[in-house]
């Protein structure tokens, strides 16, 4: 394994690691104006929701590692404490990153970038008509985190009013998973894209408690053959299932096998799975 102190590294490599190990990342689409009421349009992959209540979101323009000077975003925020984050979606990509472009002070990412401005209800930034999901923030507090190249900047916003595109909305109401096509930031040029080749569930221990992997029977706990992911799922049961149990659920399966066993796990049926895996451990 490879250990890093990260004092010992020069500012851009320990950068290069840090974003190639920690994501995908979401992406604040930040909507600025400066003191002139000039528009500014910059993507920050630094960013994420901290809060319901009060709803809190932070993202972080940081310094910039070769110049150290700041971004337009950070010092319009500190002039005008208002913000309209954006979200990104899968269409909308390409536009995004031309308006990461390091433009001068002052000139409009709107325009350079092709994005439709629409005024906002609450704040003065304009929001981006392309964008599924528009947030309207106050900037609570700019925290800066240093003053040398690479230092962040946490932009601290209460939600004011979110917009949401019909489009993306289930039958209930909430943002539909699937078509809302978020993308999201990784290490180098790279992103990722939250459509049905990349995403799954994984149901949350909320109401329930699992028995733990250390209530499993040893032989389960220790095989070779079965992996983390695997283990994590038996050990999401609430009870280890009684001999009665077992015994019910082999009486339904016509050739109980190691590979069925595993097909029942990435099914999320553990306790059939742990029926088979008691017989053929």
């Amino acid at each position: 394994m490879l250990t890093l102190d990260p004092k010992e590294l020069p500012i851009p490599k320990l950068h290069r690691y840090l974003l190639g190990s920690i994501g995908p990342r979401p992406i604040a689409f930040a909507s600025t104006i400066d003191k002139d009421g000039n528009r500014n349009l910059a993507p920050f992959s630094f960013f994420n929701v901290f809060s319901a209540n009060p709803p809190i979101l932070i993202f972080s323009p940081a310094r910039s590692g070769r110049t150290n000077t700041t971004k337009n975003t950070h010092d319009n925020v500190k002039e005008i404490a208002e913000v309209v984050i954006n979200v990104v979606t899968y269409d909308m990509v390409h536009q995004m990153s031309l308006a990461s472009s390091p433009f001068e002070a002052g000139v409009d990412e709107f325009e350079k970038s092709g994005f439709t401005p629409i005024a906002s209800d609450t704040i003065r930034p304009f929001r981006v008509k392309e964008s599924p999901v528009q947030i309207e923030c106050k900037v609570l507090e700019v925290k800066e985190l240093g003053q040398n190249g690479g230092a962040g900047n946490l932009v601290i916003c209460e939600v004011q009013k979110i917009h949401i595109a019909e489009e993306v909305l289930d039958e209930n109401q909430m943002v539909d998973q699937q078509k809302i096509d978020l993308v999201s930031r990784m290490g180098g040029n790279w992103y990722c894209r939250a459509n049905d080749a990349s995403m799954f569930e994984v149901d949350k221990p909320i109401t329930t408690i699992g028995v733990g992997v250390d209530a499993l029977p040893e032989k389960i706990r220790t095989s070779s053959h079965l992996t983390g992911n695997d283990l994590g799922i038996l050990g999401n049961m609430e009870s280890i299932p009684t001999a009665e149990d077992i015994k019910r659920d082999l009486s339904v399966m016509d050739t109980p096998s190691f590979s069925l066993a595993k097909d029942l796990l990435s099914q999320n049926k553990p306790q059939r799975a742990y029926a088979i895996l008691m017989q053929v451990l």
